[in-house]
């Protein structure tokens, strides 16, 4: 399933343009004329910016550099939440990916230079997404960046929310010969372990040679990072597990809970992680114009990011809730469990992510009234090469079974919850080192190598004549996506019970909080090892899946320049046809049977020979979009635009295999499968908007969106059996028969083995069905104003979401909600005079559904401060201060009610001190 490289007939076509084209011109051509624009400071950035989105047909925001070499801020998610109706999720204390009105990451189609970027990741957690993650580029080496959020004809499909175009530097964009460089130290104030100061640098040069006629640029970016997390949380909440025989559900709201339902969760966990990244950044670029009608450029841009990261966890595991009440809402606020275990867990995290892209580009200005655009590129993104497991993870605990007198109870009355247990039964304590022994491991990630190849043809006429239509654009695309992935599973969870010695194990304990005396202090990579050496490691299955699309598309669409009434108006109607071809594919050990090992766990038993399975699936899609700007005066415009746009569905979502995902003694059975004939989301979407420019660089605007959206894809669950090769799947623990359980992996007792006679296993099986629609609409808001030539300035915008379709957490039947959806507001403050600027960042989100489904996760409303300020040396130096996220916010999200705690998440303000130069 390994992608093609790149059509030779392509490559030909494009040698073949830039050759004829040579001949065909003199050999001594006049110098060409380049108007230079230095976009410089923060007036001058949001000028740029302005002009941007006034001068488009369509609904655009943009941010521009302020200087070569310096975005407005240390990343790009950051500096994209500062527009209007964009809002971004964090990781780390850091953004990462991007929300656009209401819609999610998954929803809008980022592009660098015009191209689609691909996408992996290694971790299990992340999932596979089609979404770039903005962590991945450096932000100095970007020019600016264009919000599109209303769909063209001439733009590639894949954004329903937006398309966001990345736009990088050229050497023919600016001067002859331009340098700059940057080097700052980040301090991080989170750090416990790692260096409190890292570095980041930075450098780019420019030159153009023979009047112009040759150009080239180089930049490259490093940076690394130490970070910490302290975490308070759970494993999320449910109605089933852990379960509770008749739970007191005297409390409860039978108005709004007329069921009388009650939902606990099986743990309270207490985390210390410590975190480090490092990141380079590298463009080359060069430009040749053998005459002044052709323009080719060549441009080879890479990324590359290893994370690395250490995580110790103190929890207990509430295998069934024993005793318990239920507040108002059916929240089980006190839940206890007699004769359990403390667990002391350790994590390990450590991979890479390489992303290279090659691209070419030709502009052939064929005549005054015609120019071509032939664009090519091949790009990769590759998580985790070699396929080593991206997580490892391991756990202590204190004896179990008869030897289990260790009493846990917590409560859920507060916003934050509090773990109890009572050791008083046990000899030593539950912290004594004799009363620790080893329980389980797990490896896993992903590798995942994800190739775009992309051929993009356009032209553009323009009327020379008199008439309405000014311009016809038109061309065609050829796009192949390719999505190969390893899923790496091992795991043993049956070390404890003396199977495992860990009498070499390097183990301590810290001081530890809600409830806990201590956290533990261990390698989860030393206590692999010593599974390995004690010959308890099972190797790792690697399960393939993979999907390949082809989309080809062709374009046309028509800009119109004419008059009402003496306001002029600028029209463009376009029309895109797409038609799309999917295969996915599936090789993996199917499960095919159960070994019983301790009371709460069956271990898989996998088939020794692989399978196979491929489908097929194909789709086509007609875009139209109509824009119309009307100027009612020399300072306001009135904008309409209308226009379809698609979002292809989630790669994970469409591999054909069922995936085995959750199997306990006793139960529940869960398990997934994909849809590989998902059609994409479709979306229709209206546009209207008011905008005053009153004076340079300072408007106001008010706009108003709907969006449509059918084939919306929400979670189908049946009920069913799975047939394995060797038959139905049966449950070995409903009838025991010996003294199960008991054995290991490696060592199966034939007893605990389950058999064709044992009770059919009953699994809720989970799948993506397009089986709903649902409308978005808002409002945006936006004021941008500079107090003349005093220095100050500022901007102030907020939006407003709402849909249909939102989660009612009093309903238990949630098959469908929007995620993503929240209004989000900013203030931007800044003073720039002479050789000084300062500048303020206000960012707030309100609460919003972070993922649906039947059990919800809320991300509680968020607010964070970034500062920033300078002084200019002199025309070529200056020093610079940031900080980010300066008091200190923290982050929460919770089930269903507030008090369903998931993740309560501290990070700490980070600050950066540099210097920057220019030549």
């Amino acid at each position: 399933m390994k992608a093609n490289r790149l059509s030779k007939i392509a490559i030909a076509v494009a040698t073949g343009l830039l050759c004829s084209t040579v001949n065909a011109q003199e050999t001594e051509q006049e110098p060409q004329a380049v108007e230079v624009i230095q976009v410089k400071g923060i007036r001058g950035s949001l000028t740029s910016a302005m002009d941007i989105k006034r001068d488009a047909s369509g609904v655009v925001d943009a941010i521009s550099a302020e200087d070569i070499g310096k975005f407005p801020d240390t990343n790009l998610a950051e500096s994209l939440q500062r527009v209007t109706g964009v809002s971004i999720d964090r990781t780390n204390n850091e953004g990462n990916q991007v929300t656009v009105r209401g819609f999610g990451p998954s929803f809008n189609l980022v592009t660098l230079n015009n191209r689609q970027m691909p996408n992996s990741s290694a971790l299990a957690g992340a999932g596979i997404s089609r979404s770039f993650n903005f962590r991945e580029i450096a932000a100095e080496s970007v020019s600016g960046v264009e919000v599109y959020k209303t769909g063209r004809a001439n733009v590639s499909s894949g954004g329903i929310g937006a398309t966001i175009n990345i736009k990088t530097a050229r050497p023919f964009e600016m001067e002859e010969f331009v340098a700059a460089w940057s080097a700052k130290g980040v301090m991080d104030t989170s750090v416990t372990i790692g260096d409190d100061i890292t570095p980041e640098v930075a450098g780019m040069i420019s030159k153009t040679f023979n009047d112009r006629k040759f150009g080239v640029l180089a930049s490259v970016s490093y940076s690394e990072r130490d970070s910490h997390i302290d975490r308070i949380g759970t494993q999320g909440w449910g109605r089933g597990y852990p379960g509770q025989a008749n739970p007191d559900t005297s409390a409860i709201d039978a108005d709004k809970n007329p069921t009388l339902a009650t939902w606990r969760t099986p743990t309270v966990d207490l985390d210390d992680a410590n975190y480090s990244r490092d990141r380079l950044n590298g463009q080359l670029v060069l430009q040749f114009a053998p005459t002044d009608t052709l323009t080719a450029t060549l441009d080879y841009v890479i990324s590359r990011l290893e994370e690395n990261g250490k995580m110790n966890r103190m929890s207990f595991w509430f295998d069934n809730v024993e005793e318990g009440a239920a507040d108002v809402n059916g929240t089980i606020i006190n839940p206890s469990r007699s004769n359990d275990e403390l667990n002391f867990w350790a994590w390990e995290y450590n991979f890479e992510t390489e992303n290279d892209s090659i691209g070419a580009n030709f502009e052939w200005q064929a005549t005054d009234a015609l120019n071509f655009t032939l664009d090519l590129h091949d790009s990769t993104s590759h998580a985790n090469p070699g396929a080593l497991p991206a997580e490892r993870l391991a756990n202590l605990k204190n004896p179990f079974g008869s030897l289990a007198p260790v009493h846990i109870s917590a409560d859920f009355s507060g916003d934050t919850p509090t773990a109890f247990y009572d050791d008083s039964a046990l000899e030593g304590g539950a912290y004594a080192p004799e009363n620790i022994e080893g329980d389980l491991y797990q490896e896993r990630g992903y590798e995942i190598e994800n190739n775009i190849q992309q051929i993009q043809f356009s032209g553009e006429w323009k009327n020379m004549s008199d008439g309405a239509l000014d311009s016809v654009h038109f061309g065609f695309a050829h796009t192949k996506y390719d999505v190969d992935t390893g899923n790496i599973y091992s795991a043993n969870f049956a070390l404890g019970n003396g199977a495992l010695n860990t009498d070499d194990l390097a183990f301590e304990l810290q001081p530890g909080g809600v409830g806990y005396e201590y956290l533990p202090v261990y390698s989860a990579n030393q206590f692999l090892d010593l599974v390995k050496e004690q010959g308890l490691y099972n190797e790792a299955d690697i399960q393939k899946n993979g999907i390949s699309e082809e989309t080809t598309a062709a374009f046309a669409s028509f800009d119109f320049i004419t008059e009402f009434n003496d306001m002029p108006v600028n029209a463009n109607f376009g029309l895109r046809y797409e038609e799309t071809d999917v295969e996915s594919y599936s090789v993996l050990r199917p499960v095919i049977g159960f070994n019983w090992i301790t009371p709460i766990q069956l271990s898989q038993i996998l088939a020794d020979e692989e399978v196979s399975e491929t489908l097929e699936g194909a789709y086509e899609h007609f875009l139209p979009n109509l824009d119309i700007s009307l100027g009612i005066t020399d300072e306001l415009t009135a904008r309409f635009s209308y226009s379809v746009t698609v979002a292809r569905s989630s790669i994970g979502a469409m591999f054909p295999s069922t995936s085995i995902d959750l199997h306990r003694s006793g139960g529940p059975f869960r398990a997934s499968q994909g849809n590989p004939n998902l059609l994409p989301y479709e979306s229709e979407n209206f546009d209207l908007s008011l905008e005053y420019y009153y004076d340079e660089g300072s408007y106001v605007s008010v706009g108003h969106f709907r969006k449509q959206v059918d084939n919306f894809i929400a979670t189908g669950q049946t009920e069913s059996e799975i047939i394995s090769p060797a038959g139905p799947l049966t449950d070995p623990s409903v009838n025991p028969r010996g003294n199960c359980p008991e054995g290991s992996d490696q060592n199966p007792v034939d007893a605990c083995v389950s058999i064709a006679s044992d009770p059919v296993i009953i699994w809720e099986i989970t799948s993506p069905q397009n089986l709903n629609e649902t409308r978005v609409y808002g409002w945006e808001f936006n004021v941008q104003h500079l107090f003349g030539d005093t220095g100050f300035g500022g901007v102030v915008n907020y939006t407003m979401v709402n849909s249909e379709d939102e989660y009612d957490i009093y309903s238990l039947e949630n098959d469908f909600a929007l995620s993503g959806l929240s209004d989000s507001a900013n203030l931007v403050v800044f003073y720039e005079q002479d050789d000084y600027q300062v500048r303020a960042a206000y960012n707030w989100r309100d609460d919003f559904l972070l993922t649906g489904g039947l059990e919800p996760t809320f991300t509680e409303a968020y607010s964070q401060l970034d500062i920033s300020a300078s002084y200019d040396i002199n025309d070529r130096l200056s020093v610079f201060f940031e900080g980010i996220n300066v008091t200190d916010e923290s982050t929460r999200r919770h089930g269903r009610f507030s008090n369903q705690l998931i993740d309560y998440e501290v990070y700490g303000p980070r600050y950066n001190l540099g210097v920057r130069g220019k030549f």
